[in-house]
C-alpha cells in the first residue's frame, strides 16, 4: 500500500460539500415546493411514478454494505461468492411485489407495516413490528456509517471515526428537512451515479490486477471450493442463510415498505422488476472485485475484510478513478441510510405519537413533523456511537435478516387467512426468537438430540422458505407442495449439515419455529374469522384525520365481525 493516502483531507471535504451540497439543495426546493404534510413526509403522497420509484428501490437495495459484503463474499467463498450474494437479493426483490400487491390492496395508504398489524391485530403485534424495524434500521445506519467511516479512513488522513460523523452530518442534513421525499427524489441521481461508477471501475481494477492473465496465473491462491461454482461451502455458508435472510428483509424491512406505499399501486410490479436486474447486475458486477483480490493474492489490511474494497482503490487507481470510486461508495451508503432514517421517522410519527393521537382524535401533523426530525436526530447521533463498535458487515447483515425471518410467516399469513389471530402472532414471534439466538450463537450442542433437533427444524425452515416464494406466484397449494416436497428431498443430506452452519441453522430455525407456532394456534382458535375490510377504514392518511376524525379504540374493537361471505 501507499505510504500516503491518495485523497488529501481537502479534497474529502470539498467532495462531501459538492455531494451533500447537491442533495441538499434538491432537498430544500422540494420542501419549499410543498406544504408542510405529515403524510407526504413519510409517504410522498402514495403516488411516484415508474421512473422514480424503480430507481428509488434499486438505491435503497444497493447500500455500501452491500457493496462491500458482496466483495467480502467474493474474497472469501471465491468466484461463486458474489452470485450467492447478488442473485439471490435480486430475487427477494422480485419475490416481494406479489406480496406487496396483496399488501396494498387491503391497505391502500398506510404507512407502516406496524401500522397495518395493529389494524389486523392489535397492539403487541404492532409493537414486534415497530421494535424489530427500529433496530434493523439503526443496524443498517450503523453499518452504512461504518463502510462509509473505513471509506474515508483508508482514502485520506483522517481517523475512522472522524469519516463515520462526516458521512452521518451530511445524511441528516439533506433528509431531515423533506424526510421521504427527500430520500426518493436524490436516490435517481445517487444511483444513476451508481450504476456509472461500477460500469467503469469494473473493467479497470480487471485489467490493472492483470486481465485475462490473472485467472491463469491467479488460480493456485483459490482452494478447491473456491474455486469451484457450485461449492458446497459458498453455498451453505452465504447462498442458502442469504436466501432466508433477504427474504425476511423483502417482508420486515420498513425502508422496502415505505416504498411500497408511496409507489402507485398500478406500478408496483414494474417498479420491482427494473429493481431487480438494476440491483443484480450491479452488486454480482462489484463482488467481482472480490474474486479477483483473491486471484491476485491480496490480504484486508488490519485482517478486516471491511477494507479490502477501499484498499483496492486506494493501491490501484489513479486519483480521478478513486474520486468516482468515492462517489459511488457515498451514493450507495447515502441512498441507504437517508431510507433508513425517513423508516425510522415514519415508525415514530405513526405508530408511537400517531396510533395515540388517532385513537384520542387529537391528530396534529406539525407535532407529527417535528417529532420525525427529532427521531432522525437521535437516530443518527445513537449510529455513530455504535459505529464506533467498527463489527463486521456481512455479520450484521445476516443477523438482522434471520432475525426478521421470526416474523415472516406470521406477516404474509396475516394478509391472507382470517384466522391468524393476535396471540398466534405473538406467542410464534417471541417463541422463534428465543430459540434462533442460542441456535445462532451456537450456545447449543451440535451433536445428538439437540443437533438432530435443529437438522430437521432447519430442515422444515428450508420447506417454509421455498413453499413462501412459490406461494407468492403461484398460490398455497403450489406453495405448500413445493415446500414440503423441497424439505422431503434434501432430508437425507441435510442430517448432520445444517446444525453445522449456525448462521444458517439460525435463519432456518427461525422460520420453521414461527410458522408451526403460528399456524397451530392459529387453526385450533375459536375467534371470529377477521374482515380484511376493516384494514383500510383503520389505517390512512393522518392529514384526513385532522379533518374528519379519527375512531376511538372503542369503535375499531366494536368493528370486528366476521368476514363477509
Amino acid at each position: 500500500m501507499p505510504t500516503e493516502p491518495p485523497l488529501g483531507i481537502a479534497t474529502i471535504v470539498l467532495l462531501l460539500l459538492l455531494f451533500y451540497g447537491l442533495t441538499m439543495v434538491m432537498s430544500l426546493r422540494i420542501s419549499r415546493g410543498s406544504k408542510e404534510n405529515a403524510d407526504d413526509y413519510m409517504t410522498a403522497g402514495h403516488n411516484i411514478g415508474f421512473g422514480i420509484s424503480a430507481a428509488s428501490m434499486t438505491a435503497t437495495w444497493i447500500w455500501a454494505s452491500s457493496m462491500y459484503a458482496s466483495v467480502t463474499s467474493g474474497y472469501t467463498y471465491g468466484i461463486s461468492g458474489p452470485i450467492h450474494y447478488g442473485l439471490w437479493g435480486a430475487l427477494m426483490i422480485l419475490f416481494i411485489y406479489p406480496f406487496g400487491r396483496r399488501i396494498r390492496k387491503v391497505a391502500p395508504s398506510a404507512h407502516t407495516l406496524a401500522e397495518v398489524m395493529r389494524a389486523r391485530h392489535g397492539r403487541s403485534s404492532q409493537l414486534m413490528l415497530a421494535i424489530s424495524n427500529v433496530l434493523g434500521s439503526v443496524i443498517s445506519l450503523m453499518s452504512n456509517f461504518i463502510a462509509g467511516g473505513a471509506l474515508i479512513a483508508m482514502l485520506s488522513p483522517m481517523s475512522f471515526i472522524q469519516g463515520v460523523v462526516l458521512i452521518a452530518g451530511g445524511v441528516l442534513m439533506y433528509t431531515i428537512w423533506s424526510g421521504f421525499r427527500a430520500s426518493v427524489l436524490t436516490d435517481f441521481t445517487q444511483v444513476v451515479a451508481m450504476l456509472l461508477a461500477v460500469v467503469i471501475l469494473v473493467p479497470t481494477f480487471f485489467f490493472l490486477l492483470g486481465g485475462p492473465d490473472l485467472l491463469r496465473e491467479g488460480a493456485d491462491n483459490l482452494t478447491a471450493h473456491q474455486s469451484n461454482f457450485f461449492s458446497s461451502e459458498a453455498f451453505l455458508g452465504q447462498g442458502a442463510p442469504y436466501i432466508a435472510a433477504v427474504l425476511a428483509y423483502a417482508i420486515g424491512n420498513q425502508t422496502i415498505a415505505q416504498r411500497l406505499f408511496a409507489v402507485r399501486e398500478d406500478l408496483i410490479k414494474p417498479t420491482f422488476i427494473t429493481a431487480t436486474i438494476g440491483y443484480g447486475a450491479t452488486i454480482i458486477g462489484i463482488g467481482m472485485m472480490g474474486v479477483l483480490a483473491l486471484y491476485s493474492g491480496i490480504s484486508p489490511a488490519g485482517g478486516d475484510p471491511n477494507n479490502l474494497l477501499p484498499q483496492l482503490a486506494a493501491t490501484h487507481l489513479a486519483t480521478p478513478l478513486i474520486v468516482v470510486f468515492f462517489v459511488m461508495i457515498i451514493g450507495s451508503l447515502s441512498s441507504t441510510a437517508d431510507s433508513d432514517l425517513a423508516a425510522l421517522s415514519s415508525i415514530v410519527m405513526t405508530d408511537v405519537y400517531g396510533d395515540r393521537a388517532r385513537r384520542e382524535g387529537t391528530v396534529n401533523p406539525r407535532t407529527m413533523l417535528l417529532i420525525g426530525r427529532l427521531t432522525m436526530v437521535v437516530a443518527t447521533v445513537a449510529a455513530v456511537l455504535f459505529a464506533a463498535l467498527e463489527l463486521n458487515i456481512l455479520d450484521l447483515l445476516v443477523f438482522v435478516g434471520a432475525m426478521w425471518g421470526c416474523l415472516v410467516f406470521p406477516v404474509i399469513a396475516s394478509f391472507y387467512w382470517t384466522k391468524v389471530t393476535n396471540s398466534a402472532f405473538t406467542v410464534s414471534v417471541l417463541v422463534a426468537f428465543a430459540i434462533f439466538i442460542p441456535v445462532r450463537f451456537s450456545w447449543l450442542p451440535e451433536s445428538g438430540a439437540t443437533g438432530l433437533a435443529i437438522d430437521v427444524l432447519g430442515i422444515i425452515g428450508a420447506g417454509v422458505v421455498l413453499g413462501l416464494m412459490c406461494f407468492g406466484f403461484f398460490g398455497p397449494r403450489v406453495g405448500l407442495v413445493v415446500g414440503a416436497l423441497f424439505a422431503a428431498g434434501i432430508s437425507p443430506f441435510a442430517i448432520g449439515v445444517i446444525s453445522e452452519h449456525p448462521a444458517l441453522s439460525g435463519s432456518l430455525t427461525a422460520y420453521a419455529v414461527s410458522t408451526i407456532v403460528c399456524f397451530a394456534m392459529s387453526a385450533l382458535s375459536t375467534e371470529r374469522p377477521f374482515d380484511f375490510a376493516l384494514i383500510e377504514k383503520r389505517t390512512g392518511d393522518f392529514t384526513d384525520e385532522t379533518e374528519s376524525g379519527a375512531d376511538s379504540d372503542d369503535d375499531l374493537d366494536d368493528d370486528l365481525e366476521p368476514a363477509r361471505a
